[in-house]
């Protein structure tokens, strides 16, 4: 088993909780809930960042954010090392953890294509046909709400309503979208410089014509989105509130720390690390009462939470972004820094407390979330997530041994053990067009979609990712073998990804 270490009891100096609580107690009736053997079946919270990258928050090793919350969940629960999310951008990797399905499988609305990226002005979403965490859960009792970004389609028959949620409120797609002037984000296509401008000067609300929901009705446009981390947490501390006596699925997914960059106006400024650390620190600071929620109605050894995020950082953002600590690459790429992300799950009393160093995914989420709560898992459709409960709960190595990190419709590398072969490899968004990683200096051109183009590997790229994290060093010509072993298992999965009709 990859275990690496438990947490020495020196950190707990940094990690007093700070308890900020703004929930109002419910006197709302018991429901019939399942139970689990004579206990209520748990709870269940999973926050969801965008865009926060693996070198983001202290407990995996940043220096100058100031995240006590996360440090101490870490420190309570499991921090896992070698988690990834399903893809590498927002949509996609979202279905992905919802259904526990690789997004090759997932089709859109229509039916006609696969999913992909969903912009202001589509009219489609994730297919119906689709079952979710939340739609597994609410079969089994429990109730269910989604607050946050959800990027699955903003028509009424994509909304988190549709798909299992019985209530929702949050911005339906990226904080970035509608941009005034278009319905997409018509600034992609100006100078990186001038794009970082607009973003350093912040803070226009009125520069992002985005939406604000509740349920299906839009409520507020443009959103005050100085103010949208602690309205998502409000939000979050009422559901919970309100709900203390029946099992839940809570999805909290931030719409940051995803450019533009925003927070609550007093912290602003206040952070050594510059605005992204801001945005951070206020996540921590969120995810701190959301925590306190759960202690103060009784509920902290009854509920699981998981904390991660949707892919790696825009580090083509450059100061305005995120870090992949000590990986390669960034959002929109396959290399470690695009899909490996923080994952800390917290469950006083039944998470065993260490740093788990086996693989993971966001597509575990959905089988290892059945297993906990003695819900069913779909059996009419390929299922691509592990249950991982047993690594959670006891001493137990992951049930994943490999993972496939996919890229537009197929496969670009795959890892399995410590090895990951790239077939495929492509740049970070907003990454210099001569395709080196600096992102400083003369080298800095137009930030153009374009600059993305995939490359095929022509030899593969072999990498031991776990003496080399940053992929570095090719060790294809020395391990042939492995070499011919990755690409055998790659065309094993290829075999069962089924062609649309």
């Amino acid at each position: 088993m990859k275990t690496l270490y438990k947490s020495s009891a020196v950190h707990l100096v940094c990690m007093i909780p700070i308890l900020f609580l703004t929930a109002s107690c419910s006197d709302k009736k018991p429901s019939d809930a399942p139970e689990v053997g004579e206990k209520r079946a748990p709870n269940i919270v999973v926050i969801f960042m965008d865009d926060m990258g693996y070198g983001d928050i202290t407990p995996y090793g940043n220096p100058t954010a100031q995240t006590p919350i996360f440090e101490r969940l870490a420190y309570e629960g499991q921090k896992w090392t070698n988690f990834y999310a399903a893809f590498p951008t927002c949509t996609r990797s979202r279905a992905a953890l919802l259904t526990g399905r690789l997004p090759v499988r997932i089709k859109r609305g229509d039916g006609k294509e696969r999913l992909k990226l969903v912009f202001p002005d589509h009219v489609h979403g994730m297919h119906r046909d689709e079952i979710t965490i939340a739609e597994m859960l609410r079969e089994n009792g429990y109730t269910t709400a989604a607050v946050g970004k959800w990027h699955l389609g903003h028509m009424p028959d994509y909304l988190p309503t549709a798909q299992g949620f019985d209530t929702y409120f949050g911005i339906p797609y990226s904080n970035d979208m509608d941009a005034v002037g278009g319905p997409t984000p018509s600034w992609v296509t100006k100078p990186l410089r001038k794009k970082l401008d607009l973003m350093r000067i912040g803070a226009n609300i009125n520069d992002w014509d985005v939406v604000l929901m509740e349920d299906e009705e839009v409520i507020e446009r443009p959103v005050d989105q100085w103010t949208i981390t602690q309205r998502y947490t409000d939000k979050a501390v009422e559901f919970i509130s309100d709900n203390k006596d029946r099992p839940f699925f809570l999805y909290l997914a931030h719409s940051l720390p995803h450019i533009p960059l925003f927070t609550a106006k007093e912290l602003w400024g206040q952070s050594v690390g510059g605005y992204y650390a801001d945005v951070i620190n206020e996540l921590d600071h969120s995810t701190g009462q959301v925590i306190d929620a759960l202690e103060h109605n009784g509920l902290g050894e009854d509920t699981l939470v998981v904390v991660t995020s949707d892919n790696g950082p825009w580090i083509g953002m450059m100061d305005l972004g995120g870090s992949p600590g000590p990986l390669r690459g960034g959002k929109g790429t396959t290399w470690e820094g695009g899909m490996r992300v923080p994952a800390i799950f917290w469950w006083p009393g039944k998470i065993s407390p260490r740093v788990e160093a086996g693989i993971g995914s966001t597509l575990d989420l959905l089988p290892t979330i059945a297993a906990l709560t003695g819900s069913q898992v779909p059996s009419d459709r390929v299922i691509d997530g592990v249950d991982i409960s047993e690594t959670l709960t006891g001493n137990v190595s992951s049930a994943r041994d490999n993972m496939i990190y996919y890229k537009h419709h197929r496969p670009f590398a795959i890892r399995k053990g410590s090895f990951k072969l790239h077939v495929e490899t492509s740049r970070s968004f907003g990454i210099p067009a001569d395709g080196s990683d600096r992102i400083y200096g003369k080298e800095v051109r137009e930030m153009l979609l374009d600059q993305n183009k995939p490359q095929v590997a022509d030899p593969a790229l072999l990498f031991n990712v776990d003496l080399d994290p940053g992929e570095r060093y090719d060790i294809a010509h020395l391990n042939p073998e492995e070499v011919q072993s990755l690409k055998a298992l790659l065309e094993e999965h290829l075999s069962t990804v089924q062609p649309l009709e």
